[in-house]
């Protein structure tokens, strides 16, 4: 900081300038609540068709999001130059108090250019004849003093203005085209966020072998304190480099160097976490330090890093650890996969396998390691797709020229179809994991829940529960691809191959039963009833009638893919009862309508689940009969189900707290067959049965059937009860003999002619 600078400045420009902002801020503030309110609430209640419905819709979110933005950086812009503003008048202030009291001394201070200064003593021609031959008494220490004095002020003003300069440049970097969404209250919190950042990066610059356990336990500490931090992301992420942190987290995760000091392997662990998640918010900055950045650590991916630790892991086998935690730019993801399944697709199946083998000790995944020990860097992509629903539609999305569904192989996307019809996945456990679990299966299950349902797939309920719906066309268009894959005629046999998909698939069928009873409820593909079942989202998915058969005949056969979806459909099919109250002749047409495509679909379902259980037990029937019951069981969901803003969140057992079926309802709000179906007890005989472990609860096919007709039933029951005018009308047009038809008639007679025949070894 130049002295005459600070000195004479003019810093009212400067307030002239941070006034305009404040301005800006405000004005900017009342157009993002105005394009909120208006513009995207009537862009949303529009009723578009075509490409208005999907493009323009989602051209007017941006927007608007944008609005948002523009606010927030206008503010924190404005807050920074005013608190910069602030302190260098104060300073300035400080430098010119120093001066004064220098004169007073005698010392004068010269500005001699280029940001140098010089603090000479000022003498006078009478000091020199005084007899007693004494000056003013002003040392050399005096004006050492008030120089040393001087440049402590300058230095402390030049790091307020420069860290301004920095963190302003990285705020505006943050998005290369619109705004950023990067706030701060104060230059100080910005400064202090890219200031913690160099000074953790520092720790990553060394051997990572003699990094202390204090150091990791420092560095986990500021990684998880600024991991939403934007600045402090870019910066940590720049300053470190791609090699470095994959180097590093290596030398750090190595089981042969964790695995002797139990409190190494506690930082270790969390260390994958917040350097993911670190990395993950520096991914979403458009800077050109950023983008190149990215370019590097893809470029790194297939080749090897050369170092002792960890088996000498290619950089896809760190990186894809490191990104099972934080928000990824979509972009990177995408790129990153799109090279990655390159690279895989090469080696994939040739003898040894090149991730999964005995030569390959480099663990690098301490989350669930027991049954995923981290050495396949697609599972790693895999469960960041699942944390990115963006991401991961645009990864799956249908090929470009698909028509209005698909309805053959070159419509499936090519990424989807390697994953899950021609892929050699091998089992990465240990030898306490679950023998032959394959966790990247499970994971492709974790990307396909996210593609297809716009949450991520640990989504709490609390989180569904407040953001609502979130299905889009983009989604739509991956869950008719998976539709088509697992209702095909190899469906039954890739289920039956993929055990740790099914609870996945279960959810996702779950999350579009709306759109699967519409596709059922009309003759053939001919007069689908959108009265009864209208879209809840624009681009609706379209299964077809047959192609919805097939899926649910195949989903069916699984016990835990049968459960997500029936509970799905009975709690659907509820809440439909609940939107149409007998207080109108279509309200009444509607319930009716509601009923027997529900009784269709279950009666799919039901039928699938009886012959898989005969077909797999053959002849077994006390085994096959258990197999039933626990089928039977899915009516506990009920208890845990969360529901708000036309959306359903019900827990699937055996699973963790976030394991979640997003369910839509008919109606955003919950009405007396929904609230009595979640506030119900449980069964008391099934219940004391699935806590014995030696007896599972038994049902033979008939009982099986009987509870299916039994709890369509009580649906009907509870909503004509205590009205005899519609139960006179709904007798007179037979409602009882229409579910039957719909539940029997299609469930356990037609479908040995339609729908897949159950999986035979």
């Amino acid at each position: 900081m130049d002295l005459d600078a600070l000195r004479y400045g003019n810093f009212h420009q400067l307030g002239e300038a941070i006034t305009d902002w404040q301005t800006m801020a405000k004005n900017l503030k009342d157009l993002a609540t105005d394009a909120d309110k208006n513009l995207k609430g009537k862009a949303h209640k529009a009723n578009w068709a075509g490409k208005n419905a999907t493009v323009t819709r989602e051209f007017v979110d941006k927007t608007v999001h944008e609005f948002t933005d523009a606010h927030t950086q206008a503010d924190t812009v404005a807050k920074i130059l005013s608190d910069t503003r602030g302190e260098l008048i104060g300073y300035r202030t400080q430098v010119n108090d120093a001066i004064e009291r220098g004169v007073k001394k005698n010392l004068t201070v010269l500005n001699t250019g280029d940001g140098a200064f010089v603090v000479t003593r000022t003498t006078r021609p009478d000091w020199a004849s005084d007899p007693s031959g004494e000056d003013d008494g002003t040392s050399q220490a005096d004006a050492n003093a008030l120089r040393d004095e001087i440049q402590r002020i300058l230095d402390k003003a030049a790091e307020s203005d420069s860290t301004a300069a920095k963190v302003l440049r990285l705020i505006v970097d943050q998005a290369k085209y619109g705004f950023s969404g990067a706030d701060y209250e104060d230059r100080d919190s910005a400064a202090k966020a890219v200031a913690e950042a160099d000074a953790m990066a520092k720790i990553l610059a060394k051997n990572p072998h003699d990094v202390t356990n204090t150091e990791l336990a420092t560095l986990n500490a500021n990684l998880a304190k600024y991991k939403n931090d934007p600045l402090f992301a870019e910066e940590f992420a720049e300053r470190v480099g791609p090699k470095k942190l994959l180097t590093f987290y290596a030398g750090i995760a190595d089981p042969y160097q964790a695995g002797y000091d139990p409190d190494r392997g506690k930082q270790a662990k969390q260390l994958q976490k917040n350097l993911g998640t670190t990395i993950g918010r520096a991914t979403l900055s458009d800077s050109d330090k950023m983008e190149s950045w990215e370019k590097q650590m893809i470029k790194l991916g297939p080749d090897q890093l050369g170092i002792d630790d960890a088996s000498n892991p290619t950089g896809y086998a760190v990186m894809s650890n490191l990104m099972r935690f934080g928000d990824y730019d979509d972009q990177f993801l995408n790129d990153y996969g799109d090279k990655l399944l390159a690279y895989d697709k090469q080696v994939n199946g040739e003898g040894i396998n090149l991730w999964v083998n005995n030569a390959n000790q480099g663990d690098l995944n301490y989350w669930g390691y027991k049954n995923d020990r981290g050495r396949d860097p697609v599972t790693g992509f895999l469960e960041a797709l699942g944390h990115n629903p963006d991401a991961s539609s645009q990864f799956f999305a249908q090929p470009d020229g698909t028509g209005d569904t698909v309805d053959k192989s070159s419509e499936v996307n090519e990424h989807l179809k390697y994953l899950t019809k021609e892929r050699v996945w091998m089992s990465d456990v240990t030898l306490e994991g679950k023998d032959g679990y394959v966790a990247g299966r499970d994971s492709l299950g974790h990307a396909l829940e996210s593609a297809t349902t716009g949450y991520a797939y640990d989504a709490s309920a609390d989180a569904i529960k407040a953001g609502g719906e979130h299905r889009t066309a983009a989604t739509a268009g991956v869950m008719e691809e998976v539709a088509y894959l697992y209702g095909s005629e190899d469906g039954p046999k890739m289920l039956h191959d993929q055990p740790e998909l099914a609870d996945s698939l279960g959810k996702m069928a779950g999350a579009y039963i709306d759109d699967i009873d519409y596709s059922l409820s009309g003759v053939g593909e001919h007069q689908l009833d959108d009265g009864t079942f209208p879209a809840k989202y624009q681009g609706r998915a379209d299964f077809t009638n047959e192609g919805a058969i097939n899926f649910l005949s195949v989903l069916g056969q699984d016990e835990t893919s049968h459960r997500s979806v029936t509970v799905a459909q009975h709690l659907y099919t509820l809440s439909a009862l609940d939107a149409y109250p007998p207080t109108s002749e279509a309200n009444i047409n509607h319930a009716h309508d509601a009923l027997a495509t529900g009784a269709q679909a279950r009666g799919i379902l039901d039928n699938s689940r009886v012959e898989q259980a005969e077909t797999t037990y053959k002849g077994d029937a006390e085994e096959a009969n258990k197999s039933l019951g626990r089928s039977a069981d899915w009516i506990k969901l009920g208890a845990g189900v969360v529901v708000g803003g036309g959306i359903a969140a019900i827990p699937l057992p055996g699973s963790t707290a976030a394991a979640l079926v997003v369910a839509p309802l008919a109606a955003d709000t919950v009405g007396e067959a929904v609230n009595t179906f979640i506030g119900q007890e449980i069964d008391k005989g099934v219940d004391g049965a699935e806590n014995d472990p030696t007896v599972k609860a038994q049902m033979t096919s008939s009982d099986f059937y009987k509870k299916g007709i039994n709890d369509l039933g009580g649906a009907y029951d509870s909503y004509i009860q205590g009205d005899s005018k519609t139960e006179h009308i709904t007798r007179n047009q037979n409602w009882d003999q229409d579910i039957n038809s719909a539940y029997y008639g299609t469930g356990s007679q037609e479908n040995d002619y339609r729908g897949r025949a159950p999986y035979k070894d």
